[in-house]
């Protein structure tokens, strides 16, 4: 009997020590063994230390172009695409000077090989520091204004940035205030100013292109409308209407406003879709300016 009782002794014992054994190896495998959720990364936002980017991850940012027509000159808004990174601030800016602009008849302002020294972003204010290239532009009086403007609003399309100052070379000599000669740089820091941005009349900030949503559904963007009248919709990918409102923009047409229309939706499972945003023509209920934003639940 007492033998009998060792060797249920021992068997306990081996039992436990695999036990012990099994949580252990359990508790050092690393970390990468887990399977993470996918982030959303809205505009303007980082990637968190530790996470892996895809390398052919992208970033949309918005930017400003001027266009001059023979009654007027104003501000077109795009949006391009660029590989991800952390800097965007400086990214969008590079866009503005180097890439071309989509939209017929917007142009470049900035010369081409200006270069962006530095960005500091304190309490609201981002400070530009440009290379001296930057005043070798040659524009006229609305030219340097609406430039001007253009820096200011593709900045400030980043959260936490209210106002923008610039500096050339790391300071601000009288050349450097002269600017480009007309309106110059004696009234920074500038703010946001979207009065002056003609196309495209309708432009959506939320949802994102490919974000996950949920009822009820947000969509907020600016708009230059007939009456300020902002219709919207969400369809399912079969096209079948889910949900649709109407709002108001702050400003109707000559003037631009911002609005917000909530869309509440019912889905039964997981899917995709997306949002479309317009408005409605008064002589024959056509609709225009269409926006659309491909989206999932």
């Amino acid at each position: 009997m007492a033998s009998n009782d060792r060797r249920k002794n021992r068997v306990i014992w081996i039992l436990l020590a695999l036990i012990l054994l099994l949580s252990m190896i359990s508790a050092c495998a690393p970390l990468g063994s887990k399977q993470v959720p996918e982030k959303e990364t809205p505009l303007g936002t980082a990637i968190q230390q530790g996470e892996t980017v895809p390398s052919d991850q992208k970033t949309d940012l918005a930017v400003y172009y001027v266009k001059m027509t023979a009654s007027d000159a104003y501000l077109v808004r795009e949006v391009h695409q660029v590989p991800y990174t952390k800097e965007v601030i400086k990214a969008a800016l590079e866009e503005l000077i180097n890439a071309a602009p989509v939209t017929p008849g917007a142009a470049r302002v900035l010369p081409p090989a200006t270069k962006i020294r530095g960005i500091t972003v304190r309490d609201g204010l981002a400070t530009v520091d440009f290379s001296r290239d930057v005043l070798r532009a040659n524009v006229g009086a609305s030219g340097e204004s609406l430039g001007i403007q253009s820096i200011i609003n593709t900045v400030t399309e980043f959260p936490g940035v209210q106002k923008v100052s610039f500096l050339v070379e790391g300071k601000l000599d009288q050349e450097s205030k002269n600017w480009w000669g007309h309106v110059g740089l004696y009234d920074q820091p500038f703010a946001r100013d979207v009065s002056k941005v003609y196309e495209p009349a309708i432009w959506i900030t939320a949802p994102t292109t490919g974000q996950k949503v949920a009822s009820p559904l947000e969509v907020r963007g600016s708009a230059r409308v007939f009456e300020a009248a902002v219709n919207a919709r969400l369809l399912d990918d079969s096209g079948e209407i889910m949900a649709s409102g109407y709002a108001n923009a702050a400003q109707g047409a000559p003037g631009r406003g911002e609005f917000i229309l909530p869309l509440n939706f019912q889905a039964a499972s997981p899917g995709h879709g997306k949002v479309e945003v317009f408005w409605i023509s008064p002589k024959d209920g056509k609709e225009l300016d269409k926006v659309v934003v491909p989206i999932a639940w």
